[in-house]
């Protein structure tokens, strides 16, 4: 697939002015998710992972992306169901096969497996999935190397913290996650190597590849429960890669009045939560840019290739950083530089990102 061009953080919009009606698992969604009517229209349907539609995060990317990709061919019919539970996904994607949807969309890592099944079984329908890869001929993988863009957070949270101590944690360890916090780990031991310093990061060690984890993505209350934990170590700064149990971080960072900030991630935090005063910056996934053009294709008459896919890359702008907002006048010059050229080099190929997760 040809790199997503012109894809910018501010096409990325707040979550929260979703429709939020969430339809029930194993049912037809709501007709208030679904959008337009009449013609020989193409049918877009999504199936959410657990976090649902307002997860602030990669379901709701991902909705947004189908948004988009009706505002501009307004022939494109989209709806989606939400899981409830990891239970529910196979009975989920089989109601949009037996109700014809040209296009069916797995959100998340989470549902590869059960892509991958009902894909094998249904050969001539059309199948997207973001955060995996199944295999599958007729499944079309979008994934993102957030490693990148996480190296460049790490780096930044190096650089701002007080404390030399920051930290992350994640709602399951899966490659979708680890990929981050291999990043942001790696942004902070570049940073050391490169101004003698001895930031400490708390909460991973790529090396083991162990770390903190909520094994959920919708508890806020675990989430605080886990970065209480990093900020009684003495972490200033910590990026939760755990979906809307993050929020429970960032609406405690806001609460401590600047104790500890955060770096959120896959949609621009201050654009998505009300969490702004506490984010010190965003590692963004462009999922609504993928999965918009890989709908228009589709509804175009394109067929989409399982191989290679898309992987969003800082080359591509497939992922990226967001601005600093709240923070643009926190975060000294001389750092926003050294960011900025890191981001070149690192999309350049001279500053090389690695991580197990990465997508291949």
């Amino acid at each position: 697939m040809r790199s997503v061009r012109g894809m910018r953080i501010a096409s990325i919009i707040a979550a929260g002015g979703l429709v939020l009606s969430a339809a029930a698992c194993g049912e037809a969604p709501d007709e208030d998710n679904n959008a337009g009517s009449g013609g020989e229209q193409f049918s877009a349907c999504m199936v959410t992972d657990v976090g649902g539609i307002d997860d602030k995060s990669f379901n709701a990317s991902a909705w947004k992306g189908l948004e988009d990709a009706k505002a501009e061919n307004s022939n494109i019919d989209i709806k989606y169901v939400a899981s409830k539970a990891e239970a529910d996904y196979e009975p989920n994607l089989t109601q949009y096969v037996n109700q014809d949807c040209d296009f069916i969309l797995a959100v998340g890592g989470l549902m590869g497996d059960a892509t991958k099944k009902i894909a094998e079984a249904n050969p001539d329908q059309q199948f997207g999935i973001v955060d995996a890869a199944p295999g599958v001929a007729n499944v079309y993988p979008m994934q993102f190397d957030t490693a990148q863009a996480g190296f460049l957070a790490g780096y930044v949270a190096a650089g701002m913290s007080e404390s030399g101590k920051v930290g992350t944690y994640g709602g399951l360890k899966i490659p979708p996650v680890t990929i981050f916090m291999d990043g942001y780990a790696d942004g902070v031991a570049y940073y050391n190597q490169a101004k003698s310093a001895n930031v400490q990061v708390l909460g991973w060690n790529k090396e083991t590849q162990n770390g903190s984890f909520t094994n959920d993505f919708v508890k806020q209350d675990e989430g605080k429960k886990v970065s209480d934990a990093l900020v009684a170590q003495g972490a200033d700064i910590i990026m939760p890669v755990a979906g809307g149990a993050g929020l429970g971080t960032t609406g405690a960072a806001k609460a401590s009045g600047g104790k500890y900030n955060t770096i959120w991630v896959d949609v621009d935090g201050c654009e998505s939560t009300p969490d702004c005063p506490a984010i010190i910056t965003t590692v963004v996934k462009n999922i609504p840019g993928a999965v918009k053009e890989a709908v228009l294709k589709a509804a175009g008459g394109e067929q989409l290739q399982a191989t290679p896919g898309f992987i969003g890359t800082l080359a591509n702008e497939g992922v990226s950083i967001a601005p600093y907002h709240d923070f643009e006048s926190k975060v000294p010059a001389e750092l926003k530089a050294e960011v900025d050229k890191l981001k070149a080099d690192i999309a350049a190929g001279s500053v090389k990102v690695e991580s197990a997760a990465q997508p291949k």
